[in-house]
């Protein structure tokens, strides 16, 4: 969209507006770079991040090579799909957040509007000949373009910020059940993980090989091709809902509610839309991303318990603080920080405690009925992951995957 010309000089206030179009549209940073900027200096407080010392990297592989052998043993499964080694490596948080942010920047990306004007207006209005439907004699119609160029840019500043709050909370790559790009490398957030043993009084190298038996379980699951293809089939999903909805927010605030129908702003229904949080939000649950949503929610819930559950088997073996340190990371879980909210808001993902229990509640079902060697199946394809209301009945899921299998590819189960 070509930016307007710059504004009358005899109006300070459109002229700033016109001046800040065209710096948008002539000089126009990289929305990309950015969020990413922004992202690790909320994580960061804006103040430079220093090494980690060599003394945690040899501390981190030695406990993580423990730890992966035993999560080998307990799962039953390698912990990464091509049989390569894996490398642990020792992040702050924000090059944590800049990872994270380039790892789920497919999805983040697919979710993000798009500086198209909403129907009616000008593509760049001539503030020279303001429209004659416009009572502010063209600065309506400057703040309607302006609102839908700027759009992009605030939804890209608040992922930096979502990511970067979660940062702070995040003990390992999987701060959320969400896959990331192949890699051969697995991220502990060392200095969050030294945090969490102080805040329970545990001994830091116990607290720091359970992180690294649940980021293994984690890991092992998600790089799984049939999991991460399913995955990544819900996420697209869910981020094209969002986008629409994002869209229709841009294209409301463009034309700022105007009843008419008619180019420029309307005062009046711009008060009521800012002034009602519903009517800006109540389009986000589309039944398509709600029922996405669902399905994404119960899967990750379900990988998050299974994760939990491996890293309490090595805990029993190697830890002489497991109990201690079980019971500290599911208070944890259920009392949230405001970037996990915000980030399971962000992916559709429903973190509150029921969801925890319910996943929970799920492995322990499975192996109450059929042992931990049941547990194995729910990774072995696409059709063998459970539905929601399997979740809520894991003894339904043990009567399906025990029916002989059909000819045909694997698909995924009918919600």
């Amino acid at each position: 969209m070509p930016p307007p010309e710059s504004g009358d000089a005899g109006n300070p206030f459109q002229s700033l507006l016109g001046d800040l179009m065209n710096m948008l549209g002539t000089n126009a940073p990289d929305q990309w770079e950015m969020t990413r900027s922004f992202g690790a200096n909320v994580a960061t407080g804006g103040t430079p991040e220093s090494n980690v010392e060599p003394v945690e990297r040899i501390r981190l592989e030695e406990l993580a090579r423990v730890a992966e052998l035993h999560v080998i043993e307990a799962t039953g499964m390698p912990v990464s799909s091509d049989g390569r080694r894996l490398s642990y490596l020792p992040v702050g948080r924000g090059d944590w957040t800049l990872r994270a942010l380039d790892a789920w920047k497919p999805v983040l990306s697919a979710m993000a509007p798009t500086a198209t004007p909403p129907p009616g207006t000008q593509a760049a209005p001539d503030i020279d000949e303001p429209s004659g439907n416009d009572p502010l004699g063209g600065l309506g119609d400057l703040l309607g373009q302006w609102a839908v160029v700027i759009g992009p840019m605030f939804f890209g500043l608040q992922l930096g910020s979502v990511v970067g709050h979660l940062s702070h909370r995040a003990l390992g790559q999987y701060a959320l059940a969400l896959p990331w790009a192949p890699s051969d490398e697995l991220l502990i957030v060392t200095a969050n993980v030294n945090s969490f043993a102080d805040d329970w009084s545990i001994p830091a190298d116990e607290a720091l090989l359970w992180v690294c038996a649940r980021e293994l379980a984690s890991h092992a699951v998600l790089s799984r091709p049939c999991v991460r293809a399913r995955m990544d089939e819900l996420l697209q999903a869910l981020a094209v809902s969002a986008a629409a909805t994002q869209q229709s927010l841009a294209q409301r605030l463009g034309g700022l509610g105007d009843p008419t129908g008619e180019s420029g702003m309307n005062l009046e229904s711009m008060q009521d839309l800012f002034g009602d949080p519903e009517a800006l939000l109540g389009g986000l649950l589309t039944p398509e991303f709600k029922r996405s949503s669902d399905q994404l929610t119960s899967l990750a819930v379900v990988i998050d318990a299974y994760a939990d559950h491996v890293a309490d088997q090595v805990g029993r073996k190697l830890v002489g603080s497991h109990a201690q340190l079980a019971e500290a990371w599911y208070r944890r879980r259920i009392e949230r920080g405001k970037g996990e909210e915000a980030a399971g808001a962000l992916f559709g993902l429903d973190l509150e405690q029921a969801q925890v229990d319910r996943g929970r509640a799920f492995i322990a079902g499975v192996v109450e009925r059929a042992g931990d060697e049941a547990l194995a199946r729910l990774w072995s394809s696409t059709g063998h992951l459970p539905t929601p209301s399997e979740v809520d009945a894991p003894g339904l899921w043990l009567e399906r995957i025990s029916l002989p299998e059909l000819d045909g590819p694997d698909q995924p189960p009918e919600a």
